[in-house]
């Protein structure tokens, strides 16, 4: 029986709904052509960042705006570790991964202000990329009057950013909202598609320094992907709304779950740290045989089998029924191999 693994995200035709996200293993060539090779729809070029374009508008002679060189002025009293060290590199990376791969190249910005996003987009266009994914920040809460100025602020530069390009504009966004499925609908004039959720450091405080720390980890395997909720939210809120899952999805079940759950296509990264491009494969293949288990031939007839969202009342039944429930005590007391424990689970020495 022939599998039709082929999707449709956003306007960008993929041979699968799989999608490689953003992360720095994608500046190289031979990992690239092996993450195609393994059955990758798309892959998404690491960031480029806000601070990193400001220069480049300068250097065409683009007026800045003053929140603009405020930024600048940040960044260039914080050391970077950029992945690509400026605007021009990424440009040029665009057009050689573009060039040399068979499947679509995704950019990725990471910044919310309009500015010089709107020429930089266009650049980014006409170097070859397929599509765009603006990886949506907002600064803190004091530099806003309320969440829905936040909101407006991302709406209006998505509106004014996909006006000046003829390719789709993906939005990630964070799990930072008050209702990501009104965010969604308010998205819907700008937007090709919503990735679900960008993920941030976490903030840590050393108690011996007293200072604050940023901790960056990979999901781990045993994970279980977070946006399953949320993808049915905003899917039965606002269903002309494509979706990309991103988060925690390291086996073939959690690709089926966020694939049912309403995403058109799912974005990978941790697994491929962990088990390298192969693991698209391994992805690929359980969805496959849970296909053909399922007498299902298509992407299409994959999502015509999405289990309809909880109602009000079953959703706050399962909610209450999770909080009064009586945990196993010996099952929630998982440690690792030759971690010694207490009897509350702690770790001791």
């Amino acid at each position: 029986m022939p599998f039709q693994l082929n999707t449709n995200f956003g306007g960008l035709r993929l041979a699968s709904p799989v999608i490689v996200g953003a992360c720095p293993m994608s500046m190289n060539e031979h990992t690239r052509l092996a993450m195609q090779n393994a059955g990758a729809g798309a892959i998404v070029l690491p960031s480029l960042f806000e601070e990193q374009v400001i220069p480049w508008s300068l250097k065409i002679g683009r007026p800045v705006t003053d929140h603009e060189k405020t930024i600048m002025a940040n960044s260039q009293r914080t050391k970077h570790n950029w992945a690509c060290p400026d605007a021009d590199s990424y440009l040029a990376l665009v057009n050689r991964a573009s060039t040399l791969q068979d499947i679509p190249i995704i950019a990725s910005l990471n910044g919310f202000t309009a500015g010089g996003w709107m020429d930089f987009a266009g650049e980014l266009q006409a170097a070859g990329a397929a599509a765009i994914e603006l990886n949506v920040h907002h600064g803190r809460a004091e530099d806003y009057e309320s969440s829905g100025e936040i909101e407006a602020t991302i709406r209006d530069a998505v509106r004014d950013i996909n006006a000046a390009i003829q390719i789709p504009l993906f939005v990630k966004v964070s799990r930072n909202f008050t209702s990501i499925p009104h965010v969604a609908r308010q998205l819907l004039s700008g937007a090709s598609g919503l990735v679900l959720h960008g993920r941030a450091p976490t903030v840590d405080l050393c108690l011996d320094t007293l200072k604050l720390a940023s901790r960056w980890r990979l999901t781990r395997s045993d994970e279980e992907p977070e946006s399953l909720d949320m993808l049915m939210q905003v899917h039965s809120y606002c269903p002309a709304m494509p979706l990309a899952a991103s988060g925690g999805i390291g086996h073939a079940d959690h690709l089926i779950k966020t694939l049912l759950s309403g995403a058109d296509v799912a974005m990978v990264t941790s697994a491929i740290y962990r088990e390298g491009p192969n693991v698209i494969r391994n992805l690929l293949d359980g969805l496959t045989r849970f296909m053909e288990s399922h007498h299902m031939q298509s992407m299409l007839d994959l999502r015509t089998q999405r289990p309809l969202q909880f109602n009000s009342d079953e959703e706050r039944a399962a909610y209450i029924t999770a909080l009064t429930a009586h945990i196993d005590t010996a099952e929630s007391m998982v440690t690792p191999p030759n971690q010694q424990s207490d009897r509350w689970g702690h770790p001791t020495a």
